[in-house]
């Protein structure tokens, strides 16, 4: 039997595991932000030249960039992935019910951006690779936006926002997979494929150790490395074959080694990774930027998909679902403040930024404009949401 088969939960745990993701990831999205100011500063300082020399330096064999960007946020994909598992086996999207609503959204959310870029990019000069820039939300960054507006916010618009992000990422990661591969080399695929295999059975035969699993996970990010699938897509593989199930006899799941493995990288990617991710690659120069270059096809496409195709995508989709009685308008929410969520959702930074550079991987020029468009497409969403609900009534006492 494997060891996700026999379930044991406690009945207010998942509630609970999400409030602490809620409060990490808002409190990692302030940081965020922080970094992202930072990055742009110091892109536009004197220091630019050190910035861009220390990002470029190489350290055994890969610059300092690409160990963040191929290394370190194997990590963030691996949090990625347990957040996934956990919340479809054991969470807030365990039963059909729970996922509609949030399920159809990030749906809604992905294609609605996608159809935008890609008619701002259809003529020529466009860039139609880039189509997957604005379709993901970006977590931390727009709870960070919600820590910061208070109590003006239910919970249950911030639990709705989290799940359609962490469905939002699934949808991400499968599009990297994809869409955004390069050549394969066979030799280093059989032997990911047989690291993958090895993981599988240790889940199968039981083994609660994480030890042999992190073991044959940096094994397959080697040989996801040298495949040609980005590295990065090894930590969801990895994700997914985690015990969620704790040992026998000891029905507390959070000394399973999911559990454990969570909330050890949490912290750790919450406030380094991302962080660092978002200083590494949102630094732009902006001295030879021009308004007329806003107009350009890349970063008019991911600021109008982020700003425009996210929400309409987010809402519309969340109002027909609940227009045809599949689910429910979130506890104590209105129109307007789900609409609010909606806009929230086109904060699109870390992901965004990310699947800029699988579009664009040898063009500088390109990956600029996807840093200007996504930045700017990120903030517009987040200061209309952030208007808005501070314009919108409060929400009862018991659901702050």
């Amino acid at each position: 039997m494997s060891a996700d088969q026999t379930p044991a939960r406690s009945p207010n745990r998942p509630l609970s595991v999400l409030r602490s993701l809620l409060d990490n990831a808002a409190a990692g999205g302030i940081v965020l932000m922080a970094a992202a100011a930072l990055a742009l500063l110091v892109a536009n300082s004197p220091l630019a030249g050190t910035y861009a020399k220390a990002l470029h330096r190489e350290i055994g064999g890969l610059s300092l960039l690409h160990w963040i960007n191929d290394g370190l946020m194997a990590l963030f994909f691996l949090m990625v992935g347990l957040e996934i598992k956990r919340e479809m086996l054991d969470g807030q999207l365990a039963t059909w019910s729970r996922r509609i609503l949030p399920g159809a959204a990030a749906l809604g959310g992905m294609i609605g951006p996608s159809l935008v870029y890609l008619a701002v990019n259809a003529g020529e000069g466009g860039q139609p690779r880039g189509w997957a820039i604005p379709a993901a939300t970006d977590i931390a960054f727009a709870l960070g936006v919600l820590a910061l507006l208070g109590n003006r916010v239910p919970l249950s618009l911030r639990v709705f926002l989290t799940a359609l992000a962490i469905i939002d990422d699934l949808g991400a990661v499968l599009v990297i997979a994809f869409f955004y591969t390069g050549s394969l080399d066979a030799p280093a695929l059989v032997g990911a494929a047989l690291a993958v295999a090895a993981l599988a059975a240790l889940n199968r035969l039981g083994v609660l150790r994480l030890t042999p699993y992190l073991l044959l996970g940096a094994l397959l990010w080697v040989l996801v490395l040298k495949s040609g699938i980005h590295a990065t897509l090894a930590g969801v593989v990895l994700a997914l074959v985690i015990p969620l199930r704790a040992r026998p006899g000891r029905p507390d799941d959070r000394r399973s080694p999911l559990h454990i493995l969570e909330h050890a990288l949490q912290p750790v990617v919450t406030f380094l990774i991302v962080p660092l991710f978002g200083f590494a690659n949102a630094g732009v120069a902006f001295g030879g930027l021009s308004f007329a270059a806003l107009a350009d096809p890349v970063p008019l496409g991911a600021a109008l998909g982020l700003f425009l195709g996210k929400q309409l995508g987010v809402f519309l989709t969340a109002a027909a679902v609940i227009r045809a009685g599949w689910a429910d308008l979130p506890a104590h929410a209105d129109w307007r403040q789900l609409y609010g969520v909606a806009l929230l959702c086109g904060i699109g930074f870390t992901m965004s930024l990310f699947i800029g550079l699988l579009a664009f991987p040898t063009d500088a020029a390109l990956q600029d404009e996807v840093k200007i468009g996504v930045l700017l497409g990120s903030v517009l969403s987040a200061l209309a949401g952030a208007a808005l609900f501070r314009f919108a009534p409060a929400p009862p006492r018991g659901d702050r």
